[in-house]
């Protein structure tokens, strides 16, 4: 039975609801994601100190990466 004054939920309403949490925990990751690759550009990041390394030596870098390409695709 329903009570006046409330209606009763719909799939549709559920459906709804659940959507709008995903999206709040998408827009939630994406900003925590955003703010730790924005701190690893600062002058002393790790990001900032491997674009300077592969700008040093690009074949290096390249060839580290596809080594460590082969090391996660064969764990696999």
């Amino acid at each position: 039975m329903t009570t006046e004054g409330s209606a009763p939920r719909t799939v549709w309403d559920k459906a709804t609801d659940a959507v709008l949490d995903a999206t709040e925990a998408v827009q939630t990751t994406t900003d925590r994601i955003a703010g730790a690759i924005e701190e690893s550009r600062q002058p002393s990041g790790v990001l900032n100190q491997l674009a300077r390394l592969t700008r040093e030596a690009p074949l290096g870098s390249l060839a580290v990466a596809f080594l460590l390409g082969i090391m996660f695709a064969r764990r696999r």
